[in-house]
């Protein structure tokens, strides 16, 4: 049974350029998209709503110019958080879209964001070669970490003591995983780190935390998933590389209890692995290659986004381009359920924590946060 999941409340917001403080924003009511002519909300339904800024002179940005890279929800879900190659990383309420305000510093594009558990702290990676520290509510830089090459992922351990980034090859510098001391008082902040791996060849797009903290899981170009000793540095393990993905591996994204995490790949698949053993345990196909995954919190449900490569996204509408966000069946590895909205490939996808609604970010620079309705927590396969 393949159906095709329509939304009747979503937004869709600009990645603009602010600077704190933070200013209100006005929302204008775009039309429904709906094409479910049974949807009792269809005329008032908030589909799309565009996010302008609310000044003397009305700003509209253009979107194209500002790819999104990732989106984290912090613990509470109530702030979303985007990062975009215009160097800004940006916080909106997630509920409504509205937009708190962004985290003005760096110089080159954001690959990845983390919060903290108690949503005071605000880690970045950026390509200008440096991991910044921010402070949430102020958007005040806390402490700024510099590398000697782009910096690709960012992560805080249970607890938030510890981060663990990871940095690209450059010129002469292979790959390479930090862990760094995060410290309660910012005055005692220190460049020092407390583990340095040396990667394998190719870059690594994601580094995680293990249970515990004991271990660091990391996956990237190589296509080959490894487990490392977050004390010693030592290789723990190797994904099979005869059940692994054969090309990149794109994305990657833990379960709400950390026993299990969910990659995608361009080789047009997302596997789901134990976190232990990497064990494989559900493989997902598609048609297109995945940029980006997540996994529900509530319903045995993941979602995979991505599409044809951006250098060809010009020459197609967004049908031929297959920029659905596509939602699974995580037991019987089935499609469910679709997404449209994107005008671009999918690069970044995060649910709420309350499993109520998800968000996805484009290469076409907008961030579409989807309300799940009443029906979708009733689907039955």
């Amino acid at each position: 049974m393949n159906l095709e999941i329509k939304f009747c409340l979503g937004l869709k917001i600009e990645h603009l350029n602010m600077i704190f403080p933070f200013k209100l924003f006005k929302a204008r009511n775009g039309n429904c998209k709906s094409e479910n002519p049974n949807c009792k909300r269809r005329k008032n339904c908030l589909l799309v709503r565009k996010v302008v800024v609310e000044e003397e002179d009305e700003a509209d940005f253009d979107e194209n110019e500002r790819p999104l890279t990732f989106l984290k929800y912090n613990r509470d879900g109530d702030l979303l958080f985007s990062c975009a190659k215009d160097h800004t990383p940006t916080v909106w309420f997630a509920d409504n879209g509205e937009r708190l305000g962004t985290y003005r510093g760096h110089n080159g594009a954001v690959w990845c964001c983390d919060v903290s558990r108690n949503s005071a702290r605000l880690i970045t990676g950026s390509a200008d070669q440096t991991v910044k520290l921010w402070n949430v509510q102020t958007g005040a830089q806390l402490f700024t970490f510099n590398f000697g090459s782009p910096a690709r992922s960012v992560d805080f351990s249970v607890g938030d003591k510890l981060a663990v980034i990871t940095t690209d090859p450059f010129m002469e510098l292979t790959s390479a995983i930090h862990v760094k001391r995060i410290a309660g008082d910012q005055t005692e902040q220190t460049e020092e780190s407390a583990l340095v791996i040396k990667g394998p060849q190719g870059r690594i797009n994601r580094a995680v935390w293990g249970p515990l903290n004991t271990t660091i899981v990391s996956a990237g170009e190589d296509a080959v998933i490894r487990l490392w000793d977050s004390e010693t540095g030592k290789l723990l393990m190797e994904s099979n590389k005869d059940l692994g993905h054969k090309k990149a591996i794109t994305s990657l994204s833990k379960s709400r209890d950390g026993s299990n995490f969910l990659t995608g790949s361009l080789d047009k698949s997302a596997k789901l692995w134990d976190t232990r053993t990497l064990t494989l345990i559900k493989n997902f196909v598609t048609e297109r290659p995945v940029n980006a995954v997540a996994i529900a919190p509530l319903l045995e449900h993941v979602v995979l986004g991505g599409g044809q490569d951006a250098s060809a996204v010009t020459t197609t509408d967004h049908r031929a381009g297959k920029f659905e966000a596509k939602f699974y069946d995580k037991i019987l590895q089935e499609e469910i359920g679709g997404v449209k909205g994107h005008f671009g490939p999918i690069n970044a996808l995060a649910f709420n924590p309350d499993g109520k609604s998800f968000s996805s970010g484009g290469e076409d620079g907008y961030v579409r946060l989807h309300h799940f309705d009443p029906d979708y927590f009733n689907i039955r396969i």
